[in-house]
């Protein structure tokens, strides 16, 4: 018979598919010796069971009272009895952490009978204050009714009773709050066994609530692994001031320093830590209250971090001054705590060089240079709140999460400012700069998410008064208003009026060493796409080896060369066209000659002009008439002209090669440029190895054309008069055609680079410019899982890029083969390229970090493999 229904004591952390993060973890403390409160974990496989059956079957529920009863046993208590009740917590907790989006009871097995047993076990303020939250989390959890109406009948009690927080409530206002909240749920079973079994199919069913299925789609989490559901024995932080709840890390998340952060509050349960509802206590005022329990914690946070090998963030509860350790897991960090972390494990002896680079999530590693404002700027900060995420962004203020994620998502820069944020408000998080809370600390929602995502958040900023109705808020009598821009800084906790200015940061002293390991690890080159000496520099200051895309278009839309390339474009005459040209050759020249010396004998792929015409056409008729002066022509004529370089599909038009066939003096004007300027270059004393990139090209006839009529043309008059250079002549392989012949290609070019961002274009048959109006259509439905303009298509164009570098090699064995499209800074598309046996993988500056990790992440992963499939990392 399949077992559903696991103590404690059975199970252990390596049984995490089964019994979820949570249940795996206290499993294995139980069993490690750590105190934890005695309890059983229901399976992942009943959670699927539930959602496809609907129902608890009666052979779970069976299980589920066998358990219950070695509770009980254990305990010396029942579950339901009216003297002495047993109470429970119910919580969900999947393989995969993922904070504060599913559902949790505490106390459960509370009525109006068994309240009186507990009330005389303990006191009546602290009996009601836990039936009060019991009917309060089954309404929300069981009921589906919203957070803020008990919230509304909370204030009114305190409003009535002139209590300011609910801990200033007595016994009486409790009574008066529990009988609210039970008139607003209306029933809640009575039977304790009953309440247990609707609560377990709640939090089945809160796998597929709205807010996880987002979080699992921003963090790509499979959808099909389900939540177990952990029933334990409760442990009460509100029994009075020798009690207190608590979250803490064993490492602090937001730099990675080897010291325990987090809060706690006292007289409280853990949801009141997390939930942002009261300003909690540092974890080192812990140690001035009570220092034997510090002691402890410290103690426990060693104990874990050496069992689990990483940062843990766990919670835990004081009950009358004895410590309860409630769950651990592997602690949510920022990118930074996580490079520094990595690094200090591996310097510690803790974890090997392999280990700490597979701890790099790759696509974070861009979000590691997070900006800061200027400390030389004159800002006028409003207030101090608590550092909850570290860098600083700026934006107006909204204060409706849908407003927020519709205005963040049409790229306006939008700072959410909230007196707490839920998980509900996860929408309007990823669409903001930034998030400001007036109440919450280091670990409430807001803090937590925004450090996953990269994202400065400044909480419990208590001095001010939010009044989102209105539309404003208030500090010290001054008032912001909605659409007011302010700037928050979540490495200081200051919030500014206005908009200060940024700073990029830099690598710290452990990112520059993960680096080099990576580098010392990786077989794969990584370069950069750059198109000026200020990127070529920048590139280079990442790391990169060269560039692998240099696009010469962007030389030409500074206004004076504009011009000059428009009266090359417009004129009939070819003295003008030639005269325009004499004006762009030497600012190319120039241009190169940057370029090259930036870069610094590391190789450089320049493409030749690769759009159409119609780009560089002056539009406005004030240019027309302009340009119609200057060539003695008509104001009809140019705009004529114009019109004539307009295309139907001018992505599949005259562009790239075929405007070099059909106008070769552009591509030898800047063949020309490539070369005088190399040759310059080179006779300055600096090392050159230029590579020209011809693109478009789909058919080898295109390629021999521009190599004998332009290139090979243009160099032998360049090498008469100057100094010889070695250059190489490849193509960008960004046509379905030339994947299929690069056999064929391969016999006129030195190296292929693939252009994925036309190749996903024109092998899918999506218009880049327009497949965003469908393309979340189709993930929402499971067509993609990515878009493939983001992350490479491998199972179709992986296809074209595997068939041309093998068809290539096969032609030239020592064809290079690189990748320059933007998936060159995936970290997945990267691993591909990798399995691809390309030679390097090009991507903008600010992601050559990113695939330089990824790329010494894949040569692990495979050679973990091979070891027996490490998987204890």
């Amino acid at each position: 018979m399949t077992k559903y229904v696991y103590s404690f004591k059975e199970g252990s952390a390596d049984m995490k598919n089964l019994l979820g993060g949570k249940g795996s973890n206290l499993a294995e403390m139980t069993n490690i010796g750590l105190k934890v409160p005695p309890g059983y974990t229901v399976t992942t496989e009943a959670c699927l069971e539930y959602l496809e059956e609907g129902d608890i079957s009666q052979k779970i529920e069976k299980q589920m009272k066998e358990n219950m009863e070695e509770i009980e046993e254990e305990m010396g208590q029942k579950f339901g009895d009216t003297e002495d009740p047993l109470l429970v917590s119910v919580r969900s907790g999947a393989a995969v952490s993922m904070p504060g989006m599913m559902d949790t009871i505490l106390n459960l097995g509370l009525n109006d009978k068994t309240i009186k047993g507990l009330t005389e076990r303990t006191d009546e303020r602290f009996a009601y204050d836990s039936y009060r939250r019991f009917i309060n989390m089954f309404g929300e959890v069981v009921r589906g009714i919203p957070h803020s109406k008990f919230e509304e009948r909370m204030d009114k009690v305190k409003k009535k009773r002139g209590a300011e927080k609910d801990v200033d409530l007595d016994a009486e206002g409790m009574k008066e709050v529990t009988e609210k909240y039970k008139d607003l749920v209306g029933d809640i079973p009575s039977d304790p066994w009953k309440q247990l079994v609707e609560a377990t199919k709640a939090v089945f069913a809160s796998w597929d609530n709205e807010r996880a299925i987002r979080y699992r789609d921003l963090n790509d989490l499979p959808h099909d692994m389900g939540t177990d559901v952990n029933v334990q024995v409760m442990v009460y932080g509100n029994t009075g001031k020798n009690s207190g709840s608590g979250v803490a890390f064993t490492r602090d998340p937001s730099t990675g320093e080897n010291k325990i952060y987090g809060e706690f509050l006292r007289n409280a349960q853990g949801e009141d830590v997390v939930a942002g509802i009261r300003t909690p206590l540092d974890i080192s005022d812990l140690r001035d209250i009570w220092p034997d329990v510090y002691e402890e914690l410290k103690e426990v946070c060693g104990i874990l971090e050496e069992k689990y090998k990483d940062m843990q963030d766990l919670e835990f509860t004081i009950e009358d001054g004895e410590l309860f350790i409630l769950q651990t897991r592997t602690g949510k960090r920022t990118p930074n705590a996580a490079v520094k972390i990595a690094h200090d494990m591996h310097e510690e002896g803790i974890i090997s060089k392999e280990v700490a680079l597979l701890r790099i999530d790759g696509d974070q590693v861009e979000k590691i240079l997070h900006k800061r404002i200027d400390p030389e700027a004159e800002t006028k900060k409003l207030t101090k709140g608590i550092n909850a995420s570290p860098g600083a962004a700026s934006g107006k203020v909204v204060f409706d999460t849908d407003e927020a994620d519709e205005r963040g998502s049409n790229d306006e820069d939008i700072v959410l400012v909230r007196s707490e944020t839920t998980p509900e408000d996860i929408h309007g998080l990823v669409a903001s700069q930034g998030v400001l809370t007036s109440r919450g600390g280091m670990t409430s929602h807001a803090a937590v998410v925004a450090r996953g995502m990269g994202k400065p958040c400044v909480a419990g900023a208590e001095e001010i008064e939010i009044k989102s109705k209105e539309g404003y808020f208030e500090i010290d009598g001054k008032r912001i208003d909605k659409d007011d821009i302010i700037t928050i800084d979540g490495t200081t906790g200051d919030v500014i009026l206005g908009e200060a200015p940024l700073i990029e940061p830099k690598f710290t002293g452990e990112f520059e060493k993960l680096l080099q390991w990576a580098d010392d690890i990786r077989k794969m080159g990584v370069r950069a796409n750059a198109d000026t000496p200020e990127d070529t520099e920048k590139a280079v200051e990442f790391g990169a080896e060269g560039v692998g895309l240099c696009r010469t278009e962007h030389m030409f839309f500074e206004p004076q060369r504009l011009e000059a390339m428009q009266e090359l474009i417009i004129s009939d005459d070819s003295q003008e066209r030639k005269k325009a040209l004499d004006k762009l050759m030497p600012m190319q020249k120039k241009d190169f000659r940057e370029l090259f010396e930036a870069i610094g004998g590391r190789p450089i792929i320049i493409r030749l002009l690769d759009p159409p015409l119609h780009e560089f056409a002056p539009t406005e008729e004030k240019r027309q008439r302009e340009l119609a002066d200057k060539l003695g022509m008509d104001e009809d004529e140019i705009k004529a002209k114009v019109e004539k370089l307009e295309e139907e599909n001018p992505m599949l038009g005259h562009r790239g090669c075929r405007l070099g066939i059909t106008f070769p003096e552009i591509y030898r004007m800047q063949v020309r440029a490539i070369l005088e300027a190399a040759s310059e270059t080179k006779e300055d004393g600096c090392d050159v190895k230029p590579k020209i990139m011809v693109p478009i090209i789909g058919n080898v006839e295109e390629l021999k054309n521009i190599k004998e009529r332009v290139i090979e043309e243009v160099e032998r008059n360049v090498f008469e008069e100057r100094q010889r250079i070695d250059y190489e002549v490849g193509t960008m392989i960004e046509i379905p055609r030339a994947a299929v012949t690069a056999d064929e290609i391969a016999e006129e070019a030195e190296f292929f680079s693939f252009g994925t961002n036309d190749l996903t274009q024109m092998g899918i048959g999506f218009s880049r410019d327009d497949a965003g109006t469908f393309i979340p259509n189709y993930i929402d439905q499971g067509i993609f899982d990515k878009d493939p303009f983001q992350v490479l298509d491998q199972k179709g164009i992986g296809q074209f890029i595997e068939m041309a570098t093998e068809r290539g090699r096969k032609t030239k064995d020592d064809l290079s083969v690189g990748i320059c499209g933007e998936h060159g800074g995936e970290p997945s598309s990267v691993k591909f390229c990798h399995g691809a046996e390309l030679d390097y993988v090009s991507c903008s500056p600010y992601r050559v970090p990113v695939a330089r990790i990824a790329a010494a992440q894949v040569v692990i992963e495979e050679e973990m493999e091979v070891d027996e499939g490490v998987d204890g990392y």
